[in-house]
């Protein structure tokens, strides 16, 4: 009933897209000043705002792609190319980070939508429950889903500790080791669909 290359496939994907040890400090500075009770809430309503994204684009991605007739080579080219631009932000560490406001809630956005959600992880969750043609997949995919916002809410929840652990330096290092990664998984997923561009022809 499940299927551990799915689940592992996809887990690594979202790890490196969602980049729980690189949200870390943007979680930080826009929850700045606040009590620890309540950045510890907010980095819940961040996981679970982010999980109800990710789980309607799951769950309608494919009835999208049919009202707006996108192929699924075309949605792998353009997946490919959001994800390499995103580890291209990666490694060059290029990406702006969202300045806080204080009238509205940032575990809602920025954090939940679109840092966490965004269109790499949207894109990456379409194919892999579109891919997941028997229900032991399907159980995988979206036990992979439910993993990763578990880990990104453990890591927001400990973000001052996790800090303290590894510091600037670390978080700077896995960034860069997740825009490398990343940027393979971008290219292999262009050429994934490219070629079957030319198998259809």
């Amino acid at each position: 009933m499940f299927d551990i290359a799915v689940f592992g496939s996809l887990f690594l994907t979202l790890f490196v897209i969602m980049d729980p040890p690189g949200v870390t400090p943007i979680f930080l500075a826009l929850t700045a000043g606040r009590p620890v009770k309540t950045q510890k809430r907010m980095a819940w309503q961040a996981a679970t705002v982010a999980f109800g994204v990710i789980t309607i684009f799951g769950i309608c991605g494919q009835q999208i792609l049919d009202y707006l007739h996108i192929t699924t080579p075309a949605l792998m080219i353009a997946g490919g190319l959001l994800l390499l631009l995103i580890a291209l932000d990666l490694l060059t560490g290029k990406s702006e980070e969202p300045t806080q406001t204080k009238d509205v809630n940032v575990a809602l956005v920025p954090l939940g939508m679109p840092l966490l959600a965004g269109p790499g992880a949207i894109v990456s969750v379409i194919l892999a429950v579109q891919h997941a043609d028997s229900f032991k997949g399907q159980v995988s995919v979206w036990c992979a889903i439910a993993a990763i916002h578990v880990v990104l809410w453990v890591v927001m929840r400990n973000s001052l500790l996790i800090i303290r652990v590894i510091k600037d330096g670390g978080v700077v290092l896995v960034t860069r080791l997740a825009g490398m990664m990343l940027s393979a998984l971008a290219v292999q997923q262009i050429i994934n669909g490219i070629t079957q561009v030319i198998a259809s022809h």
